[in-house]
């Protein structure tokens, strides 16, 4: 386990392998856990850093509010306490919204994104409210609450009971209140969407092909959106494809990585 004191903030991250730097990030309402399959395979060719964003997995230090520009600054602040200047940024969901700001206002810093199960478009009105009674209920009811209530949507319809149930773990292993602070900062995020055509390094969009949360319309738009980018759709995956594909995600991440110039 590792440990940085970054942003006033003691981030826990997970790391594997050297070389060029891959920076991956979790989705809500998860930790960094769940790219221990991408740290095995993708630790033996490239240096990857998972870190937990605050509330979640080892990482303390839980704002009211999660805001997205909070997140962004702890990220470079990590990479800057471990001496990485440039790096691959890619996420699934959520991790991707601190992709684009990152991307925004440090784009010297990006390589390359692999934007992964997400959208970059803010929440409806009806979305960011419900959000808030989702703050409300994980903080009345508890981490378990937010398992039953969130896990399912996460994966496809008929997922796989393994994965289902290290979803489920995943989820138990965060706070209730760093659940809380992040959907309120969610509920606030900037809105990505002319970010998209601005996006001047090479992209990869993967979207599982039964993600109920960001489906494939939405992934294909964000493609044709962003100059150059590329799409890879996951077969017998939901939103979190990494997970329940694990062989055809590392194969789609490693075919960018390997073809990035140099």
């Amino acid at each position: 386990m590792a440990f940085a004191a970054v942003n006033g903030a003691r981030i826990h991250y997970r790391e594997a392998g050297s070389g060029e730097a891959v920076v991956l990030l979790h989705a809500l309402p998860l930790h960094s856990g769940m790219w221990q399959g991408q740290l095995d395979a993708l630790g033996q060719r490239w240096r990857v850093i998972a870190p937990d964003f605050r509330g979640f997995g080892q990482t303390g230090d839980v704002p009211p509010v999660t805001r997205i520009g909070l997140l962004a600054e702890d990220v470079i602040g990590l990479l800057d306490a471990l001496g990485i200047r440039r790096a691959v940024f890619g996420g699934v969901s959520m991790g991707n919204y601190v992709s684009f700001e990152i991307w925004r206002r440090w784009p010297d810093r990006v390589r390359a994104l692999a934007l992964c199960d997400t959208r970059a478009n803010v929440d409806s009105p009806e979305v960011a409210a419900n959000r808030e009674k989702t703050a409300q209920s994980a903080l009345a009811k508890g981490i378990g609450w937010v398992a039953d209530e969130s896990g399912p949507g996460l994966m496809r319809p008929a997922p796989d009971p393994e994965v289902a149930r290290t979803v489920r773990q995943l989820i138990l292993e965060n706070s209730a209140e760093g659940v809380a602070a992040m959907h309120r900062g969610l509920a606030e995020r900037p809105d990505s969407t002319d970010t998209l055509p601005r996006i001047t390094c090479p992209t990869l969009v993967v979207v599982g092909e039964e993600d109920r949360i960001s489906p494939v319309p939405v992934a294909e738009q964000m493609a044709k959106t962003i100059p150059g980018a590329r799409l890879v759709r996951i077969p017998a995956a939901g939103h979190v494809s990494n997970l329940e594909n694990r062989e055809a995600f590392d194969r789609a991440l490693i075919g960018f990585l390997e073809g990035l110039p140099a």
